[in-house]
């Protein structure tokens, strides 16, 4: 498994424009081979900054499977044009994780 993190400065005034673009393109992204899940989170004290994490079975999953598929170019026709700077986007393996004890 590989975990897909990238924080997402979207053009200020532009938020609700991509949260509703972005509802139609989690439906293209989970429809990909090797996509686990998805999650989308809004910065509490940036409000124009957004941290996408997506695991994936693989790291070529993402970066060969989704990114070289008609499916990508959709995905990039819904999101980029929100994002200000572009952003980077890196892939962490698993060390550690601690689920929580009731």
């Amino acid at each position: 498994m590989v975990l897909e993190h990238a924080l997402l400065d979207v053009v200020p005034g532009e938020e609700a424009a991509f949260e509703e673009a972005f509802a139609e393109a989690k439906e293209i992204i989970s429809a990909a081979a090797g996509f686990r899940s998805l999650r989308l989170g809004r910065c509490a004290e940036s409000r124009s900054r957004y941290l996408l994490l997506v695991e994936w079975d693989s790291l070529e999953d993402h970066t060969v499977g989704f990114r070289g598929s008609p499916a990508y170019q959709e995905w990039r026709r819904l999101l980029h044009h929100f994002y200000e700077p572009f952003p980077e986007v890196e892939h962490y393996e698993p060390v550690t994780t601690v689920p929580r004890v009731s």
